[in-house]
């Protein structure tokens, strides 16, 4: 069943090539792709969260900011290390890319720091980790990327979401006038 010429990461991105493709799906996961190109879906979600909350714009901004941040470094390490996307003989991928470098992946990246930092300003984890996960499973099953640079981009997205996007300390420091001082 499985080539033994490939290691399992190429093994895993066979199957995905080959499993539950049809002209139509393949159009279907392509335009959902397009959404996580350079964090577009998730900027959008955060401006809405800002305009739906204006009193909290600058928490949005900060979450916002994360998913930026996010892209600018995903981008910065892809330069560094300089992995090749994928080739599979027979199998081109079926989506064009900006770049021909695929280590770690950018729409993983933004995609777990979006809905991390979005998660924290209070919308449901479910869904936006179910959006999340598809969004880096697209880039497998397009052909684009391997299975490894899913997990390091969900991972260094969830990182700096987690340090960028915490939830400010809004507790006030005692006051030793009113008798708040500890002791």
């Amino acid at each position: 069943m499985f080539r033994q010429d490939l290691n399992l990461e190429e093994r895993l991105l066979l199957l995905a090539r080959t499993r539950g493709h049809s002209a139509r799906a393949e159009r279907a996961v392509e335009r959902f792709s397009w959404l996580g190109e350079h964090g577009a879906i998730w900027l959008a979600i955060g401006y809405a969260g800002g305009l739906a909350e204006r009193s909290r714009r600058r928490e949005w901004a900060r979450a916002r900011r994360a998913v930026l941040v996010t892209y600018a470094v995903n981008t910065t390490v892809k330069f560094i290390v300089r992995r090749r996307r994928p080739t599979l003989p027979g199998l081109p991928p079926l989506t064009g890319t900006t770049t021909g470098l695929s280590f770690p992946s950018a729409h993983a990246a933004t995609a777990f720091a979006g809905a991390l930092a979005y998660h924290r300003r209070g919308l449901p984890a479910p869904p936006l980790y179910a959006l999340a996960g598809a969004m880096g499973v697209s880039r497998v099953y397009l052909g684009v990327h391997y299975p490894s640079d899913i997990l390091a981009g969900a991972a260094l997205g969830t990182v700096l979401a987690a340090a960028i996007s915490a939830p400010a300390d809004t507790a006030k420091p005692p006051d030793p006038g009113r008798g708040d001082a500890p002791g």
